[in-house]
Formats: C-alpha cells, structure tokens, sequence
C-alpha cells in the first residue's frame, strides 16, 4: 500500500467516528500529512477522499488555495510596483493572510455543519504566511470538520512544513500514513 493509500485509510477510519459537539474549532481541524513528493498522487486520490466522506453519510466540500496568491496579487492595485520592487511586498503581506483568511471563512460558513472541508494547497502558501496562522483566523467559522492537506511532517503535535520550519503546535489531529 503506498503512503497515500495509507493516508486515506487513515481518513476513512476518522471521518467515519462519531463527532464530539464539545470540540474547539482548532480540534474540529484534521491535518493529513504527507511527503511532498506525494502532492501529485494525493491531488489525483482527492476525489476518493471525497468517496470516503460521502460514504460516511457527510457532505464535502473542497477548496484550494494553490492560486490564491496569484489571485490577490492579480487584483491588487500596486502590483506593477510589486513586481518592480518585490521588496515592497513584505508589508503587504498581513492584507494577503486577511483575505486568504477571509476567503476560507466565507466557504467555511457556507460548508453545512455535517460536511468537511477539504483545504488543498497549502504548500503554496509557503514563505507568504503560515498555515497555523490561517487555521487561528478561520477555524472559528468551522461548523464540521476541515481537512488541511499538509507537505511536511509531524511530531506528536508539532508540524512542519515541508520539514523546513521551526514548525508549531497544535490542537488538530493528525492523519499521517
């Protein structure tokens, strides 16, 4: 069984448990994580993630943030003197995470309370923000679950990305292979 096919096993073992009403919103948070070099064989096994949901009597719904930098940066007023000066872009940086923030708020709110979210693309978000900040930000509009598909590793609770940050803490269950 390769380490995908471990990892959804592992996913259906969790989604298909009862859910506590009690949890925090940072504890209704799954991260499933996996080796980088996995990321195309996890992106092609999504639809089989969202099989395992559904058979477990739950709705999905899937958001992916590979483009959303390129999204804001595109809409965004200064982005010819961005690209001039990418140095300038360091301070603008906060109203990126708002608006990544808020963009996964908005499908979070909208997600029925019995489905899960599946965030993908968190990788790309690597250098621009750090996904334990997205998931403080947007984990209070959480009414099911989420699933953040995670590049790296973790330690008991410490997760980092791609292995290359100090990494942080959290309250979410790991799913790892």
């Amino acid at each position: 069984m390769t380490p995908v096919e471990r990892l959804l096993q592992r996913y259906r073992t969790q989604v298909g448990l009862p859910w506590a009403g009690s949890l925090s919103p940072t504890e209704r948070v799954w991260v499933a994580v996996y080796d980088p070099s996995d990321e195309r064989r996890l992106r092609a096994a999504l639809p089989a993630f969202e099989l395992a949901t559904r058979q477990a009597g739950l709705a999905w719904h899937a958001l992916d943030l590979t483009g959303a930098f390129a999204e804001w940066m595109a809409a965004h007023p200064y982005r010819e003197a961005y690209f001039a000066e990418p140095e300038l872009l360091a301070g603008s940086l906060g109203a990126f995470e708002d608006a990544l923030a808020l963009r996964v708020r908005q499908t979070l709110e909208a997600a029925e309370p019995g489905s899960v979210v599946g965030v993908l693309g968190s990788g790309s978000l690597y250098g621009l923000t750090r996904v334990s900040r997205l998931i403080e930000q947007a984990s209070p509009a959480l009414q099911g679950r989420m699933l953040l598909l995670f590049p790296g590793r973790v330690e008991g609770h410490n997760y980092r990305m791609f292995g290359a940050r100090d990494g942080w803490n959290y309250h979410s269950i790991p799913l790892t292979p």
